[in-house]
């Protein structure tokens, strides 16, 4: 197969894997009589670019979207902190039982979230944090997805040579000072890797906001999308509508970080 048949074939699957997201934007500029029609319409016309707007009016879309943004943010930087500390200490400090430790982590990302839900519940309810957006920032940090971000900088660190710290320590650097001004600078492919990763779950969990919160104003977007559909049915335009604008902060992110993205991957290994 030669070079034209090759991208002619990737160009076709990479249009398969578009689709959904061609068609949600198609959608949601789309009237509502136009959205079910057969055969599909793909460029509306006319283009309804008020559907954006009622968006807007038809609920607090800011507010929900400040709540999710900043509640990923928050958790990005906590995992990345938290994950690097450990990753570095289980990787490169010697200690005795550093590998069982590490298996115990691994062992916890094997337990269904579904499991744990009702005794996390009971949990966050007797100390105060039902209806709060506490859950929403501890549980991941610390939880499945912070041994996820213990397990891609562990790796990553182990790749790291030797001569490095060695040299580090001949100049009086503390274990911390080597971390902090040595390790984390070149572990960027790793952090960039594990903030793509962190934002995507954090951006897009819909499980844990359905069991902490009941208030309607601390909603985060997969929630407030919901909110389109009621005893009269969906609003389609509406809901893709939405859906579009919550996609693009992902993009950004992704557009941002993807050749550090890409190299992390490779130096991780977890292309395996």
């Amino acid at each position: 197969m030669g070079v034209t048949a090759h991208y002619a074939v990737l160009t076709l699957f990479s249009l398969l894997l578009l689709f959904p997201f061609i068609w949600m934007i198609s959608t949601s500029l789309k009237e509502p009589s136009q959205i079910f029609v057969f055969p599909p319409v793909f460029l509306p016309s006319p283009i309804r670019w008020v559907n954006y707007s009622e968006v807007l009016h038809l609920i607090p879309f800011h507010l929900f979207y400040f709540n999710s943004l900043y509640i990923a943010i928050v958790v990005v930087i906590g995992t990345i902190f938290f994950a690097s500390l450990a990753g570095y200490a289980i990787g490169r400090i010697p200690f005795a039982g550093r590998n069982l430790i590490f298996l115990l982590l691994l062992s916890t990302m094997m337990v269904p979230s579904e499991v744990t839900a009702i005794p996390l519940f009971l949990f966050m309810r007797d100390i105060g944090f039902i209806n709060t957006h506490l859950p929403l920032i501890i549980l991941p940090i610390f939880g499945a997805g912070g041994v996820f971000g213990v397990f891609v900088m562990r790796q990553f660190f182990l790749g790291m040579p030797k001569d490095l710290e060695e040299a580090a320590m001949i100049d009086g650097c503390s274990q911390f000072r080597i971390y902090w001004n040595i390790m984390v600078p070149l572990a960027r492919p790793a952090i960039a890797t594990l903030t793509i990763f962190t934002f995507l779950t954090s951006w897009n969990d819909f499980f844990e906001p359905l069991i902490f919160i009941n208030d309607r104003k601390l909603m985060t977007l997969p929630l407030a999308l919901s909110l389109f559909t009621d005893e009269a049915g969906t609003s389609w335009h509406h809901l893709m509508s939405a859906s579009t604008m919550a996609t693009l902060p992902l993009l950004i992110v992704f557009f941002f970080a993807q050749k550090q993205f890409i190299e992390g991957v490779a130096m991780t290994g977890l292309k395996e």
